[in-house]
């Protein structure tokens, strides 16, 4: 358990908040675990309608803890990270999103699975996985170019480059941009609540139904991203990346063909 999630329940709704401003909700590998425990434990309880995914009006999350990361890698699908992947990639019920401040690697690539994603203008949305010597994940390699088409998409991905907020609403990744963090979460909190006044097993199906084009393929391209991931995590690239994050230095690549 950590407790740097938090679970909040009103009525039908269920909130993960990521809460460990000191390190801008950088995720460990025990607060993967826990908010796959808690979307496990949701996917069963009839009690749960609807689950609302924020952190705080600062920050979402700045992705993994590097530090963390190294100590211990994920090295396949039981790793605390790809539990937490599988627990939101198979969730049948509403998900929405209230995203404002950073939102890095995961912190973007986890709103590509989320029914509803409202973000605030000071939103700051990257994936710099190549930046790390990395890959893409989360199905991001597959659902952008196929969004954004390839060349926005090259950027993002393999330049690694940022967007706001209002970029993310006017590509699609997100239903709205609002003015900050305070009225982001109050947007994406009614949002989810209207989640409440509608019939559960229609909801289900719905969902269902929208997913199901490329579904398969989607999830083939997650555990190969996953498996290149694992294996990009070990490369001399990676571990010149991650050592040079570390040292706070730029890394030099110039040795690497």
């Amino acid at each position: 358990m950590s407790e740097h999630i938090l679970v909040e329940r009103e009525q039908g709704l269920l909130t993960l908040r990521m809460n460990r401003p000191d390190k801008k909700n950088a995720l460990t590998r025990a607060m993967y675990s826990r908010m796959a425990e808690v979307l496990d434990a949701a996917r069963e309880d009839r009690d749960v309608r609807v689950v609302l995914i924020t952190g705080s009006e600062a920050c979402f999350t700045s992705g993994n803890d590097i530090v963390d990361f190294l100590e211990e890698p994920p090295s396949g699908e039981n790793s605390p990270v790809f539990q937490f992947m599988r627990a939101l990639f198979d969730f049948p019920k509403p998900v929405v999103a209230a995203v404002s401040g950073p939102a890095v690697g995961i912190g973007t690539t986890l709103l590509l699975h989320c029914d509803l994603v409202y973000v605030s203008t000071d939103a700051r949305l990257k994936m710099p996985f190549v930046n790390l010597g990395l890959c893409p994940e989360f199905g991001s390699s597959l659902i952008l170019p196929r969004l954004l088409g390839h060349a926005r998409a090259a950027e993002l991905l393999l330049l690694g480059e940022g967007f706001t907020g209002e970029q993310a609403a006017h590509w699609g990744i997100a239903n709205a941009a609002l003015e900050n963090g305070a009225v982001t979460f109050a947007r994406a909190r009614e949002a989810a609540l209207r989640f409440l006044d509608l019939a559960p097993s229609a909801l289900a199906v719905s969902k269902r139904l929208m997913q199901a084009p490329g579904r398969e393929e989607l999830r083939r391209a997650i555990a190969e991203e996953g498996e290149l991931f694992c294996q990009r995590l070990r490369s001399p690239e990676a571990m010149e990346a991650l050592s040079a994050f570390t040292q706070r230095r730029q890394p030099d690549f110039s040795k690497f063909v």
